[in-house]
């Protein structure tokens, strides 16, 4: 399945001169899906602690930076439901240097996002916000030409989306139309059933990382462990890594794009599995 975004990257396939607009300033969280717009952190502070611990408290598990409670941007207690999650926030702060570099510390936003709740909107939502995604999703619209692009989204693409009609149960398709893909009913209302399965905190996560991919059935492929990362976030962006092959990229600019990219999927995606999954998975984080 990966052979033609491997190629792709190998600079094989003959390099639209459609680069990459330039990533958007550090640290700003995308619009939300719902129209809202998410926290954006200041870029850089002189770092005014020494030490980072965690403690239990009556919410959930909170952060110290030496004596002093971590407080969200509303001045809210920073209290999260699981231990793991608090322990990879805390590994976020204490790996700041001299300076603290909020826009590298994206599970200590998205926990802002989760308590502070910015954008007011409730589970259902976000969910239908979501799913609504479906309609533009970036694998469901191909190009007919030129040739070497179709072929490869229908090599790359395709698979993902069988797996997604499998796993789900449903008819996605694709399209070349400018209108895109018409979703069954039925299919939209089983993303939004299983969706319901998920608290608001791991919603908050999923709306992330279908922000920064593009795509409700990558993101859904990357939560539930089908793909990975760097296979996803390759996928994500098949027609700029083609047309950069052909055309080249911004010295620099593409590898920045590339990496930050992958950071912000990967730890949305860790976002919702510490936010959703079994004590044995803090068990294990803490025993490694």
């Amino acid at each position: 399945m990966w052979r033609g975004c491997r190629l792709l990257l190998r600079g094989r396939f003959p390099p639209s001169r459609l680069l990459r607009p330039p990533p958007a300033a550090a640290g700003c969280l995308p619009v939300g899906l719902g129209g809202g717009r998410a926290y954006v952190p200041p870029a850089e502070r002189k770092r005014f602690y020494q030490n980072v611990s965690i403690s239990q408290g009556e919410g959930g598990f909170e952060i110290n930076l030496d004596h002093r409670k971590l407080k969200t941007p509303q001045a809210k207690l920073f209290s999260v439901p699981s231990e793991a999650l608090a322990i990879a926030v805390a590994t976020e702060w204490d790996s700041q240097k001299d300076t603290i570099k909020f826009y590298t510390m994206h599970l200590t936003t998205l926990c802002n996002t989760a308590l502070d709740n910015p954008t007011q909107r409730n589970k259902q939502q976000l969910i239908r916000a979501a799913v609504k995604f479906l309609d533009t999703d970036t694998i469901c619209y191909r190009v007919e030409e030129p040739a070497a692009l179709a072929e490869l989204q229908k090599n790359e693409w395709d698979p993902i989306v069988a797996w997604a009609e499998k796993r789900y149960n449903v008819t996605i398709g694709s399209s070349t139309s400018i209108l895109g893909p018409n979703i069954p009913a039925s299919t939209k209302e089983t993303f939004v059933s299983h969706l319901a399965s998920y608290n608001m905190w791991a919603l908050q996560g999923i709306e992330y990382v279908i922000t920064q991919l593009k795509s409700l059935i990558l993101s859904m492929g990357l939560i539930d462990r089908h793909i990975t990362v760097e296979q996803a976030v390759l996928l994500s962006r098949l027609e700029e890594e083609y047309q950069i092959q052909r055309w080249g990229s911004v010295e620099w600019a593409h590898d920045y794009d590339l990496c930050e990219l992958r950071a912000r999927a990967a730890a949305g995606t860790l976002f919702v599995h510490l936010c959703s999954e079994s004590s044995t998975v803090k068990h294990k984080l803490l025993q490694d």
